[in-house]
């Protein structure tokens, strides 16, 4: 087993609490939505648009033009970024704990927005909204890649695990919308009065800024893609706008002011067609990130 299977394996064991301390946020269900589509290849697809849409908000995107190493090692952020998200899931006695890691690493990320208004990552508003972000992320997603969209009921049920992983993360209950019912108005109400296209937003739409070759993975495949970075990278970077884009939900890019075409949508769609043929079709190791499969594993093999 590999290094993140062992650890999938350690976190999954049962844990009972010392007497008297004080139980950790429990991570989503085994078995519930987010156990099923969080670490799978689909719900990778959509993590640009997530991190576009959270951006779009000025005091995060501020936060994230000064304080974020993006620019500089942006596959090293993107690998810490999935296995920290992977952990909220699937982690189990770690997911606690690494909401608290993430609320230290964000205590000192402060300063001036766009518009000189002071900001906090921590102030309820701008960690909630990058939180929040995740649940119409998903419903689209879900829309354009998955089998078929979430059942008013699932998307109740999906909504209700978002809300344990905002506990888990350290989000207070008084500060997140606790039915889909309060979801939608808070949505609404941040797309009409705060978002835009942030200077953060721009770069992750932009086809003509410099990305580093990737400097992690297979050696086999790492040292021939970094030869060939010039010419890989210009049609990356337009695929990255077109997922970017297009796996955001379309209220969400109209606030924005990101622009998308009729032939756009239909290229979506005809690509959302592709995926929902072969995804289901891949072998579970190769469907899901290797911390989710772990975890899976785990849990089918002590029985849970």
């Amino acid at each position: 087993m590999n290094e993140s299977g062992a650890a999938a394996a350690r976190a999954h064991r049962a844990a009972v609490p010392a007497p008297g301390a004080v139980r950790d946020p429990e991570p989503p269900p085994v078995g519930g939505i987010l156990w099923h589509i969080s670490g799978e290849a689909r719900s990778v697809l959509a993590l640009p648009a997530a991190l576009a849409l959270q951006v779009a908000h000025p005091a995060v995107g501020a936060g994230v033009d000064a304080h974020s190493v993006f620019r500089t090692d942006p596959w090293g952020r993107a690998e810490r970024s999935l296995a920290s998200a992977q952990l909220w899931v699937y982690g189990g006695r770690a997911a606690a704990e690494e909401g608290r890691r993430l609320r230290r690493l964000h205590r000192p990320i402060h300063g001036i927005d766009a518009h000189g208004r002071p900001y906090h990552a921590l102030t309820p508003a701008n960690y909630v909204w990058v939180h929040a972000t995740g649940f119409p992320i998903q419903l689209h997603t879900q829309r354009v890649l998955g089998r078929r969209p979430f059942t008013p009921a699932e998307e109740r049920r999906l909504y209700a695990e978002w809300l344990q992983v905002g506990r888990v993360l350290g989000i207070s209950d008084r500060d997140m919308p606790q039915t889909v019912e309060e979801y939608w108005p808070y949505y609404r109400r941040v797309l009409a009065d705060q978002l835009e296209e942030t200077v953060v937003v721009r770069e992750l739409v932009a086809t003509d800024v410099h990305v580093p070759p990737p400097d992690r993975g297979p050696r086999p495949v790492r040292v021939p893609l970094r030869a060939a970075w010039p010419l890989a990278l210009p049609p990356l970077l337009r695929f990255r706008r077109f997922l970017t884009i297009g796996l955001m939900p379309p209220e969400a890019r109209e606030a924005i002011g990101l622009p998308w075409t009729a032939a756009q949508e239909r290229r979506l769609r005809w690509f959302g067609r592709a995926v929902r043929v072969a995804v289901p079709l891949l072998p579970e190791r190769l469907r899901y990130l290797p911390y989710a499969y772990e975890a899976r594993r785990a849990v089918r093999r002590d029985g849970r």
